[in-house]
């Protein structure tokens, strides 16, 4: 079996930054554990999307799980955010998740595009 996915540059960049999540979410104190865990689901989600996505049988239905994947972007900033708001990571922290996950969305909208063009 191939496994494409794992040759996927967004693949890679995903799954590095979700490890950075893992060790940042550990931190959190114990009264946010839902956002910590919120935090690594949707950052997995990216991870996991793009793997699904790479063993479909077409590109359009590779493109859909793409779509989850920037859904999931989203939703890490977002709760990225509200973190930074409860003081729980720094500024510092904040904005390098913020440019990251920027570089990985930009990837995955550029991934998006080649597989509409193959279609």
């Amino acid at each position: 079996m191939a496994f494409r996915f794992r040759n996927f540059k967004v693949y890679q960049d995903a799954k590095l930054i979700h490890k950075q999540i893992v060790e940042l979410t550990t931190k959190f104190p114990r009264n946010y554990w839902y956002l910590a865990d919120q935090i690594k689901r949707s950052s997995l989600s990216i991870v996991l999307n793009v793997a699904e996505g790479s063993s479909k049988q077409s590109d359009k239905d590779f493109n859909r799980y793409i779509a989850i994947s920037l859904g999931s972007v989203d939703e890490t900033v977002a709760s990225l955010e509200i973190a930074f708001e409860q003081k729980l990571i720094s500024k510092k922290q904040f904005d390098y998740f913020l440019l990251s996950y920027e570089a990985i969305s930009k990837q995955l909208g550029g991934f998006s595009k080649f597989l509409k063009a193959r279609s």
